[in-house]
């Protein structure tokens, strides 16, 4: 037997294995939900939100709505809502007690469970945001494609953030110590994504960088209009 293709199966099936043992992303958040652990979550993230939010909504003068993807507590999902110019926001978490965390807080927003990349919401909205969330996911350039096909309206606002990326090392060692899939592209690949998904005006920053940390990656992007 060619040994070249037994090692080749060995390692095919250790890392099969491997893949087959990763817990799920939302089930690690449910935990941490949980334990509490989603107060601390906002806390270490508030800094980069605040920038993501003032990119979003720097020139926010019309009625808009609003969906936060992998809402956790809803913390984004209620500064959304506070918004002068806010006629609904909502949020999506595919851990189930991240949501029920939301409506203890929030009795009345709208959080809903759901699992990506399949749920959708049931209408459009002119403004996305999303925190360290979309590089769990198996195809996040593909799911931006959905962002642009079936979540935004025409001229809508996406705005992501993520602190695992290639150029961010201190990150690297994440999905073995989690134990989670996390997906980890370039910032050049992400914005190239994002271009390929229909996205214009796109841009990426990295904010809060220091030594030994190169910062959450950024990046933001408008839905073309539709042409008359």
């Amino acid at each position: 037997m060619n040994v070249l293709f037994v090692m080749n199966t060995f390692k095919d099936g250790i890392h099969q294995t491997r893949f087959m043992d990763q817990r799920k992303a939302t089930d690690v958040f449910h935990e941490w939900a949980e334990k509490g652990k989603d107060v601390g979550m906002e806390k270490g993230h508030a800094a980069s939100v605040d920038v993501m939010l003032n990119l979003l909504l720097e020139d926010a003068s019309k009625p808009f709505s609003a969906i936060d993807i992998g809402c956790g507590n809803g913390w984004v999902v209620r500064q959304l809502s506070n918004h002068q110019h806010c006629t609904t926001a909502s949020g999506v978490d595919g851990a189930t007690a991240m949501i029920e965390r939301a409506h203890e807080i929030d009795p009345e927003g709208l959080y809903h469970y759901g699992q990506l990349p399949e749920w959708k919401p049931q209408q459009p909205v002119d403004v996305i945001h999303s925190m360290e969330c979309l590089y769990y996911l198996q195809q996040p350039l593909e799911f931006l494609q959905n962002i642009h096909d079936d979540w935004m309206n025409p001229a809508g606002k996406l705005v992501i953030g993520m602190d695992h990326y290639e150029e961010n090392p201190a990150s690297h060692d994440w999905p073995d110590s989690l134990n989670v899939h996390m997906t980890t592209l370039s910032i050049q690949t992400w914005v190239e994504g994002m271009l390929s998904a229909g996205f214009e005006n796109v841009n990426a920053i990295q904010t809060g960088a220091k030594e030994g940390w190169a910062g959450t990656l950024v990046l933001s992007g408008t839905k073309p209009q539709r042409h008359q």
